[in-house]
């Protein structure tokens, strides 16, 4: 298996605390029978992924001092290299409320401490000095701290581009829209982050790859846009998949988009082509499926359920219709 040398992005990562409460409902005392706080956050759970799988990992980004310390122990546990900022306030806390009786999932998502440009700066440097000294890969994930510009993505694609590393990208709204200026080489939109980028609402596979291809066709390498259980369509200049999952019981969906970013990653590492790399990256988010918080099983676990992971070449007709 080959190494690679990888950084990840977290600008706003999270204390991810789930409660699990058999009968959850609205206006009344409520009991936990349970609950777990993890390190989270886009980039942190991308980060502990790759980790995960022998990579050299670095997590550039910002992180509260009032709380600092469970970040601190959970990367020493995952081996992630810490690389983060600790500015004034605490990591935002998002809650989730689990009712396994009812299969329901509420979040509760607070903000965090606001970011400075000088904060920024301070984790461009932190990149430039990585990308400097070697890197394969850029992962840019998660929403933005209030006090960022939407160009903040952008930016930071820009200078590790500029140093020799690809760069992967999972965010959304303006901060995204913004972000494609640099040409990203891989973006993960969901299917509603990508229709809000493009102004509408995306009701099939072929609006999905026409949708892709024209964010393609402005210099973007791959777009892989996923779709919950209905899978994912990754799409490249020459070649679209659609990768379906097996049906698998679900612990928690958090992180499987993470997940994902993390396999494409991965892939491109093995020189995977477009549909095994389909089927990879889908097997990872299957893998996240089963945990809850930043860790997968392992690798042979994932490698299983990568073989169970359906993938179907699309092709485009002369009249632009996509068919299998």
């Amino acid at each position: 298996m080959t190494h690679a040398s990888i950084a990840a992005v977290s600008l706003n990562a999270a204390v991810d605390q789930t409660a699990f409460v058999p009968g959850f409902a609205l206006d009344r005392v409520n009991r936990a029978d349970a609950t777990r706080v993890d390190a989270g956050g886009k980039g942190v759970n991308v980060a502990s992924f790759l980790a995960g799988f022998g990579h050299r990992v670095a997590l550039a980004g910002l992180l509260g001092r009032d709380n600092a310390a469970l970040f601190d122990r959970h990367f020493r546990t995952a081996g992630v290299d810490d690389r983060c900022i600790r500015i004034d306030g605490a990591t935002r806390t998002n809650i989730k409320i689990v009712d396994r009786t009812g299969d329901t999932v509420t979040d509760l998502n607070f903000p965090g401490a606001p970011a400075t440009a000088d904060d920024l700066n301070a984790v461009a440097a932190t990149v430039a000095d990585l990308a400097e000294a070697g890197l394969d890969w850029v992962a840019c994930c998660g929403s933005l701290p209030d006090g960022l510009g939407p160009d903040t993505y952008a930016r930071l694609i820009a200078l590790a581009r500029d140093r020799g590393a690809k760069v992967a990208l999972d965010t959304s709204g303006p901060a995204l829209d913004q972000a494609l200026q640099a040409r990203p080489d891989i973006i993960k939109p969901n299917i509603d982050e990508l229709g809000a980028l493009l102004g509408r609402t995306l009701v099939d596979t072929d609006d999905v790859i026409r949708a892709a291809r024209s964010i393609v066709s402005d210099g973007v390498r791959l777009v892989a846009v996923s779709m919950g259980a209905d899978g994912a369509i990754l799409v490249t200049a020459r070649e679209s998949v659609l990768a379906v999952p097996p049906s698998t019981p679900v612990v928690s969906t958090v992180g499987c988009g993470d997940a994902m970013v993390a396999g494409l990653i991965h892939a491109d590492t093995l020189g995977l082509g477009l549909a095994d790399s389909a089927r990879l990256a889908t097997g990872f988010s299957l893998g996240a499926l089963g945990q809850i918080g930043p860790r997968l099983p392992a690798p042979d676990q994932i490698e299983s359920y990568a073989r169970a992971v359906t993938v179907t070449a699309l092709e485009t007709t002369t009249e632009g219709r996509i068919h299998r």
